[in-house]
């Protein structure tokens, strides 16, 4: 049990230092390429927020993964294998593939039900907090709301195979979307949006919508829940206007 409890303080140390090193770095991308966007007293307030609820959800989301690598290690009862002899080659990008989409839809359904009357007001109010968001806002979540999207990757290692570095490829690229999302500026060219891409793909301007509407765009990585149950709003293309809103605020 020691060891358990050490591991979560491990992995809480881990979750912490990645998301102040990647939102970090999205955050002085930000502020040379979108200079003044988050500069205002206003959003310097809320930026400190949403590190300290981002700091709370580490432990959160640590807590579980912590334990899934203990049972890993110490009983082998995770089908998380380590020899890439162990399944086909062509295994390695699908088992990739299939948690990237039940992740997504966890999210999906999750996030929707969160933004019901009763919920979201306990769980989601606090994310919601930030208007507009910042790379900061990625793992900005009530503790609630932090436990309900930590437990899925974790639960996933006891049903289906996947190798360590596609589980690792998987937490990348949830960080990445976590944070790309909430830059409040599209990163991304116009014409990838535009293109087959964007009708996939979930980046900043998809994202956006839903933190100016709440009442759509749900999704996490890909746009096939939205668009399969009526809540695809489309692209947020007014960035410019909240980025004159926020400069205004300075």
């Amino acid at each position: 049990m020691v060891s358990l409890l050490l591991l979560i303080l491990g992995f809480t140390a881990i979750i912490a230092l990645r998301y102040l090193t990647v939102s970090g770095a999205f955050a002085f991308v930000t502020s040379r390429a979108r200079p003044g966007l988050h500069a205002s007293a206003r959003s310097r307030k809320q930026q400190r927020a949403e590190r300290r609820w981002s700091l709370i959800a580490a432990l959160c989301y640590a807590a579980p993964a912590a334990l899934a690598f203990w049972t890993w290690r110490e009983f082998g009862w995770t089908l998380v294998y380590t020899d890439i002899a162990d399944y086909p080659l062509w295994y390695l990008p699908l088992s990739a593939f299939i948690y990237l989409f039940l992740h997504d839809t966890w999210f999906y359904w999750t996030h929707r039900a969160m933004h019901g009357r009763r919920l979201f007001p306990v769980m989601h109010k606090v994310h919601h907090d930030s208007r507009p968001p910042t790379a900061w806002a990625a793992m900005s979540f009530h503790w609630t709301e932090s436990l309900s999207g930590a437990v899925l990757i974790p639960a996933l290692v006891y049903v289906i195979p996947i190798h360590i570095g596609a589980l690792g490829a998987v937490l990348a690229i949830a960080t990445f979307f976590g944070v790309t999302n909430h830059l409040g500026w599209e990163m991304f060219p116009r014409r990838w949006l535009d293109g087959r891409f964007g009708d996939i793909m979930i980046t900043a301007s998809h994202h956006h919508r839903h933190h100016q509407k709440y009442n759509s765009n749900y999704g996490l990585y890909f746009r096939f829940w939205d668009q399969l149950c009526g809540t695809d709003e489309g692209l947020a293309h007014d960035f410019g206007k909240d980025e004159r809103r926020a400069r205004e605020r300075t």
